[in-house]
C-alpha cells in the first residue's frame, strides 16, 4: 500500500521521561522568518534561537514546539503552536525539545530504502513551510542528501512502524531519527 503523503515535520517518539522534555529558548524581537511546530531550530550568538533551513551546516539545538509572546497589537498574552515571524515584543519565548537523545519521526521526500538506515540526511522544505492554521511544520527528510557527512542534521535508525506510512517501496516513508549534529553532543564548538 502506498504511504500517505501529509508531512509533519519531526515529532517525539520512543520516548523516555528526559527525551520528552522541552526548555524555553528566546527568539528575536522582530525575527521574521516563521517557524512552525516540528521545526528544527539553532541557537544564534545574539541568545536566541532561529529556524533551521536545508543546506544549512550548523549545530541544532532541537525542535520546535511551539512559543508564547504578548501580541503588540492586541496586547494580550499569545500561546501558539508556531511563530509567525516578524513579531516586535520583549517576551517571545519558544519551547524546544532540546534532548540529544531524544529520537524523532519525520516523514521522506521519496521511498526510504533499509540500506540507507544509519546515513546522515539533510532536510527539505516543502511549499508551503508550514501549516498556519494548524501551526504545523512541513519539513520532510531529504533522501538524495544520504551521506556519511558529519554536519548533516539528522541520522536516520529506523523504518516507523506506522502502517500508513512504513512502505520503503513507495515515496513518504516516515523515517525515525535522532539529530546528529546536537549543540548539546559532547566535543561541540561553542557559539561566543
Amino acid at each position: 500500500m502506498s504511504n500517505q503523503d501529509a508531512s509533519f515535520g519531526l515529532r517525539p517518539v520512543r520516548t523516555s521521561i528526559s527525551s520528552q522534555q522541552q526548555n524555553r529558548y528566546r527568539i528575536a524581537s522582530g525575527y521574521s522568518t516563521a517557524i512552525f511546530q516540528g521545526d528544527l531550530v539553532a541557537m544564534v550568538t545574539g541568545g536566541g534561537i532561529e529556524r533551521v533551513a536545508a543546506g544549512g551546516s550548523g549545530l541544532i539545538l532541537g525542535v520546535f514546539n511551539g512559543c508564547f509572546y504578548t501580541d503588540p497589537t492586541t496586547n494580550k498574552p499569545t500561546f501558539s503552536n508556531s511563530y509567525p515571524g516578524s513579531i516586535s515584543a520583549s517576551d517571545i519565548m519558544a519551547n524546544v525539545i532540546d534532548d540529544p537523545g531524544a529520537t524523532f519521526e519525520i516523514q521522506a521526500d521519496a521511498a526510504f530504502p533499509v540500506a540507507d538506515l544509519a546515513g546522515n540526511f539533510d532536510i527539505v522544505d516543502q511549499s508551503p513551510v508550514g501549516d498556519t492554521t494548524s501551526g504545523i511544520s512541513r519539513m520532510e527528510l531529504d533522501v538524495t542528501t544520504g551521506a556519511t557527512t558529519a554536519t548533516l542534521p539528522l541520522k536516520a535508525i529506523d523504518i516507523s512502524q506506522d502502517p500508513e506510512n512504513s512502505d520503503v517501496s513507495s515515496a513518504n516513508t516516515n523515517v525515525i531519527v535522532k539529530i546528529n549534529n546536537h549543540l548539546f553532543s559532547g566535543g561541540t564548538a561553542g557559539l561566543a
